[in-house]
């Protein structure tokens, strides 16, 4: 089994100090494989923080000022995984281009953010069932649109060709767990 860390949009110390503690203890107490930014760490010590956790891949933000790609393809079991910060994708969220994004990508599995609102969206294409995750912002930060201002993150169990997503929310000093499990299905 591997465990992956998905997390975001964090923007230390520009518009937050601290990832809550709640968060840092759950990920903390947890033995991740790798780690999934979507960027706008915009401090390289957020990289060496989330170095700590796991293989670390991230992508450069719109706000990161840091030397990183724009887009990362990882193999995770039978899923390939796709990663960008999703600044390109109008208007922010858009499931439709996001869909779009995957596809041209070739990945079962995308993993944006830019939104700093926690999403899960299960899609169908004529050749394939994909997963977008939208991890939301570690720190519940602002941004220029859709934020939720609750500090979330994700947590996924990948089995061969099956994920279990873990989505947090920090709802006060409480962390609420949502899950659902998603299969790599590909048509011919």
């Amino acid at each position: 089994m591997l465990k992956v860390l998905v997390i975001g949009d964090i923007h230390i110390p520009e518009r937050a100090h601290t990832i809550p503690k709640p968060i840092m203890d759950k990920i903390g107490a947890e033995q991740f494989d790798f780690v999934l930014c979507t960027g706008d760490l915009t401090d390289e010590r957020i990289m060496k923080l989330l170095s700590h956790f796991g293989k670390l891949y991230v992508v450069r933000g719109n706000m990161d000022f840091l030397a990183l790609p724009k887009s990362v393809r990882v193999e995770a079991e039978a899923f390939t995984i796709g990663l960008i910060h999703g600044d390109t994708v109008y208007p922010r969220g858009n499931i439709k281009e996001l869909a779009r994004e995957a596809q041209r990508m070739d990945v079962d599995m995308l993993v944006y953010g830019h939104t700093h609102r926690l999403s899960v969206n299960e899609v169908g294409t004529e050749s394939r069932e994909m997963l977008l995750l939208d991890p939301g912002s570690a720190t519940g930060c602002w941004s220029g649109g859709l934020a939720s201002f609750t500090p979330s993150f994700i947590m996924l169990e990948i089995v061969r060709n099956e994920t279990i997503v873990h989505s947090y929310e920090l709802k006060g000093e409480v962390l609420e767990e949502n899950i659902i499990k998603f299969r790599a299905c590909r048509y011919s």
